[in-house]
């Protein structure tokens, strides 16, 4: 009975000592896991949770160890003060490397206690600011405000032929930014923007906001904020027979929009999101495939980018060869990665240097890609 004891401590400590041989990297993840937002932070998790578990799959080897890589997942509720909490919990988990946050005004303040801990954060929150505070360590991973504000009104301008507008925002950071930015653009491109309406991100009904703007007979409404909004002003629109586009960004241009809205999200709802055809890039299609094998559900707006993310992160360690924070910075700042959503090259302030916007509407329920723009 001892013998057997003894040989299986044994196998026991075998493994234990294999397993210590491996060098364990944790992932940080934060975003919006309850609340409203929850199907997008998700998401989000789930891309970079295939990430991780397609790295150790296939193991990397990093200065002659084998890298183990460890998701850490923490509800940031979509919300500044909780973004916080979180933060400080996977620094003190002893974490270097960060996925999101996924909400602009809960990414700008977080990101002050990530770099202060020298850790990286590739975040796909798009508020110009974020990236303008000047933290090395710190990349946008998508395209922000000003690409996605601007090209959204370019297209209404261009290809829509709208002339008279009106814009509603959530008064949050992204919200906010976002329709400042199509505001920008609208009247750089000649359309009348006959009105500026205030909502917040907690709000549903829109019925005062929309008779005043109806009035105006305006032929799009641009809406600064998030998809929980959105949908049921897309339903009060149509209650009040406002027969306007509502427009957005990438927020919206989510399958939760068409769950929420039903019959009343078709292709009177357009929104613009970062990168390109997930369809018609050279790893997409294979991409969303695995992501509907995993996880039972299609991919959503970001899932391809916390995936590339992730995997930036390990090509970093490995052309550095090494898993210290600073030296993966330096090679990802100097470097390009070639990942689903697109090609991650960054400018000295973090931004990508190039990141096309896709431009969609809605068909049964799911964003459609209209143009790359």
């Amino acid at each position: 009975m001892k013998l057997k004891h003894t040989a299986a401590a044994l196998a026991l400590l075998a493994a234990f000592g294999a397993h210590a041989q491996d060098t364990i990297i944790k992932i940080g993840h934060s975003g919006p896991l309850s609340g409203a937002q929850a199907f997008a932070g998700k998401d989000n998790e789930n891309g970079a949770r295939l990430a991780v578990e397609e790295l150790n799959a296939k193991p990397i080897t990093v200065a002659g160890k084998k890298l183990k890589f460890e998701l850490l997942s923490e509800d940031d509720q979509g919300d500044p003060k909780a973004g916080m909490a979180a933060a400080q919990k996977l620094i003190d988990a002893g974490v270097h490397y960060v996925v999101g946050p996924y909400n602009s005004g809960v990414a700008i303040p977080a990101s002050r206690a990530y770099n202060d801990a020298g850790a990286l954060v590739a975040s796909v929150a798009t508020n110009p600011k974020l990236t303008q505070q000047g933290y090395k360590g710190l990349y946008r991973v998508n395209a922000s405000d000003s690409q996605l504000g601007s090209k959204m009104a370019l297209y209404a301008a261009n290809e829509m032929k709208l002339k008279n507008v009106a814009v509603i925002d959530d008064r949050t950071a992204f919200g906010q930014g976002l329709a400042e930015e199509f505001k920008k653009q609208a009247k750089a491109s000649g359309m009348t923007v006959a009105g500026h309406e205030f909502t917040n991100d907690k709000a549903f009904d829109f019925t005062s906001i929309l008779t005043k703007l109806k009035t105006k007979n305006v032929q799009a409404i641009f809406f600064g904020g998030y998809a929980p909004q959105a949908a049921p002003m897309a339903r009060q629109m149509k209650q009040l027979g406002i027969t306007a586009k509502l427009l957005g960004g990438d927020t919206i241009c989510t399958a939760e929009m068409g769950k929420l809205g039903g019959d009343t999200v078709g292709e009177n709802v357009l929104c613009s999101q970062g990168g390109a055809i997930l369809d018609k890039a050279a790893t997409g299609p294979a991409f969303k495939a695995k992501f509907k094998a995993r996880f039972k559900q299609d991919a959503d707006v970001y899932a391809a980018a916390y995936y590339d993310a992730v995997m930036l992160y390990a090509q970093g360690m490995q052309k550095a060869n090494s898993i210290d924070a600073q030296k993966v910075q330096a090679i990802i700042s100097a470097g390009s990665y070639q990942g689903v959503a697109g090609t991650y090259a960054f400018d000295a302030k973090g931004d990508m240097k190039q990141s096309p916007v896709t431009i969609f509407t809605f068909k049964g329920g799911q964003p459609v890609p209209l143009t790359s723009y």
